[in-house]
C-alpha cells in the first residue's frame, strides 16, 4: 500500500508540475504522449521530485486523507442502513446492562493485542457507567486460531458463559489457540463436549460470517473496531475518548440512529 500511495503520488506530482511548468505545455495528446516518453522528460520529472521532495509527501498526506474521508462515508450510510445488524443481532452476545441507554459495540479477535489492550478500558467504561449496553461482535481475522476462539466464545454463549469465556480469553498468554481456548474453557467450568459439538452447529459459523461482512460495510477493516451511537471508531481507544463518544450518544436523543443505539 505504501508503495502504491508513492507510485500515485509521483504521478500526481508529476502531472501537476507538468501542468504548471510552461516549458512542458502540451497543444495536443500525440504530442504529449511522445514528450513523456523521452529520456529527457523522465530526467525533469526526476529532477524536480528530487528538489522538492515535500511534493511527494503532500501528495500522499491528500490521498490518504481523502481515503479516510470516503471511508468514513460509507461507514456511516452503512451504518444508518444496518443498524438493527449492528445493534440487535440476536446472535451476538450482550454485556453491561443489556436495558442499558447507550450501545457500545465492539468487534474484536482474541489474537489482536491492541484488542487486549483495550479490555481494561472497556472494564472501566462498563464499571463506570451503569447504563452502558455492550455488544460482543467476534470478528477473527488474524488466522485459524482465531476463528476458532471466535466459535468457542459464541458456543459459550450457549451455555450462559460467554462474559467469562471472554475475559479470560482476552487476558490469555500468547497466541489463541485449539489448545489455549479448550483449556480456558475447562477453567471457567464449561462443559468443553457440548462446546465442541455447538461449535460445529453452522449458525455459529453464519453469525461470524455476518459480523465479517458487516465489519466491512462498516469499513472497519482490522481491529478493535467501535460503534457508538452513531459514531464508528476505528483502532484501539482510551478511557477519555471512549466516555466522551459515550456521552455524546446519551445526549443525542433525537437522532433516529442514536435512538438505534440505545436499546
Amino acid at each position: 500500500m505504501v508503495w502504491l500511495l508513492f507510485t500515485v503520488a509521483v504521478v500526481g506530482a508529476a502531472g501537476v508540475w507538468f501542468a504548471l511548468d510552461p516549458g512542458f505545455k502540451i497543444p495536443h495528446e500525440s504530442a504529449a504522449d511522445n514528450i513523456v516518453s523521452t529520456p529527457a522528460f523522465d530526467k525533469r520529472v526526476r529532477d524536480y521530485l528530487l528538489a522538492n521532495p515535500e511534493v511527494i509527501v503532500e501528495a500522499v498526506q491528500g490521498l490518504e486523507a481523502r481515503q479516510r474521508e470516503a471511508e468514513a462515508n460509507e461507514g456511516q450510510v452503512a451504518l444508518s442502513a444496518r443498524a438493527d445488524e449492528v445493534f440487535r443481532d440476536p446472535d451476538s452476545p450482550v454485556g453491561g446492562n443489556p436495558q442499558g441507554d447507550v450501545t457500545l459495540v465492539e468487534f474484536f479477535d482474541y489474537n489482536c493485542p491492541y484488542c487486549r489492550q483495550v479490555v481494561s478500558v472497556m472494564r472501566e467504561a462498563e464499571s463506570g457507567d451503569p447504563q452502558l449496553r455492550i455488544v460482543y461482535k467476534e470478528f477473527p481475522i488474524l488466522g485459524p486460531g482465531s476463528v476458532f476462539a471466535a466459535k468457542a466464545a459464541l458456543a459459550a454463549h450457549r451455555q450462559g458463559q460467554y462474559t467469562a469465556f471472554h475475559t479470560a480469553l482476552m487476558q490469555a498468554k500468547g497466541k489463541v489457540g485449539e489448545a489455549t481456548v479448550l483449556q480456558t474453557a475447562a477453567e471457567v467450568g464449561l462443559d468443553t463436549v457440548r462446546l465442541r459439538k455447538d461449535m460445529d452447529d453452522p449458525k455459529v459459523q453464519a453469525a461470524i460470517d455476518r459480523n465479517v461482512a458487516l465489519a466491512q460495510s462498516l469499513r472497519i477493516n482490522g481491529t478493535p473496531g467501535f460503534v457508538i451511537g452513531d459514531q464508528v471508531l476505528r483502532g484501539a481507544t482510551d478511557l477519555a475518548t471512549m466516555k466522551t463518544l459515550i456521552a455524546k450518544a446519551r445526549a443525542t436523543t433525537d437522532t433516529p440512529l442514536a435512538k438505534e443505539g440505545k436499546n
